[in-house]
């Protein structure tokens, strides 16, 4: 109760309820994520059941339009499927893939930057050639690669069954560098500050100072970057997935989503495509602009200026 109590008087959450675009931005965000976590029990139909699919009802105009129909409020796609609740699961698809690629790339960045900061030398060298060699190399590229070597070698039926895992593991292995050299460059100035060679000198081991001393103190640009990774996660993971390299259209995401409907945009059939585009756009606009608060926030310079 104290931990919350100091929370709700701190200059953190009065600054944010004094900044009205952080505001806005952060309900429509925790909107869009209560909606996608919640669309098996909020979504006016079921898209991944096949039975309750009819044909006949493909490209049916969103409610206002003439020729909508009361029961599919967002219209449908060329399959019959219900666009509001396609675009519900999508976005559920979408966050989890952008959520835990950026869980994945924490882990490594934070764990190679810990590393390479406090140990130096040869090894440090090493890591960080490492990272500069990743940083060169576009994550799309590296993803359209090691997913079409996937599914030319094991099937499409098998990347099908597990698109959400090799999504995360793809998106999630190319964009480590980002918190590997912020983190090195924290730990850097770190190490030398006098509470490491306390630690040091009463025996602590270098797992133990690098986790429990020094990781607490890099966290701050750790949150600015994670915010800003989440959308480029989400980005990338709707780039791949229009491309045909992401999700399947059994279980698509915001990107199948477009993908699917673009060739209709010209047709007549606008809302199969705009519709799920304006959600991916409002997503990113809102994470994005969070992070950008977020920043400010935790800067210290800026927050003595303000």
């Amino acid at each position: 109760m104290n931990s919350l109590a100091r929370f709700a008087d701190s200059d953190f959450l009065y600054r944010f309820r004094r900044d009205k675009v952080a505001l806005v931005s952060a309900g429509i965000f925790a909107l869009f994520l209560l909606a996608a976590f919640l669309a098996p029990v909020i979504a006016p139909h079921d898209p991944y059941d096949q039975t309750t699919i009819d044909i006949m009802d493909a490209e049916i105009p969103p409610v206002w339009q003439d020729g909508g129909d009361p029961r599919f409020l967002l219209g449908t796609d060329a399959q019959g499927r219900d666009m509001l609740s396609t675009i519900l699961y999508g976005m559920r698809i979408s966050l989890t893939i952008g959520i835990f690629a950026v869980f994945l790339q924490m882990a490594l960045g934070i764990t190679i930057g810990l590393v390479s900061g406090y140990v130096g030398g040869r090894l440090e060298s090493s890591l960080m050639r490492l990272a500069d060699i990743q940083l060169s190399l576009s994550t799309l590229m590296l993803a359209i690669i090691a997913l079409a070597i996937f599914q030319a070698a094991f099937g499409g039926q098998v990347y099908e069954d597990l698109a959400i895992v090799m999504l995360i593991l793809v998106i999630g292995f190319a964009e480590w560098p980002q918190y590997a050299r912020t983190i090195r460059a924290s730990v850097l100035a770190e190490k030398r500050k006098e509470y490491v060679d306390a630690a040091r000198v009463i025996g602590l081991g270098s797992p133990v100072i690098m986790f429990r001393h020094i990781l607490p103190n890099t966290l701050s640009p750790l949150l600015v970057i994670s915010t800003v990774q989440v959308a480029n996660a989400i980005i990338s993971e709707a780039s791949l997935s229009f491309l045909g390299l992401g999700m399947p259209v059994t279980k698509p995401s915001l990107g199948s989503l477009i993908n699917s409907g673009f060739e209709y945009i010209f047709s007549g059939s606008w809302w199969i495509t705009t519709i799920p585009s304006v959600v991916l756009v409002t997503l990113i606009l809102c994470i994005n602009l969070l992070g950008d608060w977020l920043r400010d926030a935790l800067n210290p310079k800026i927050y003595k200026e303000g």
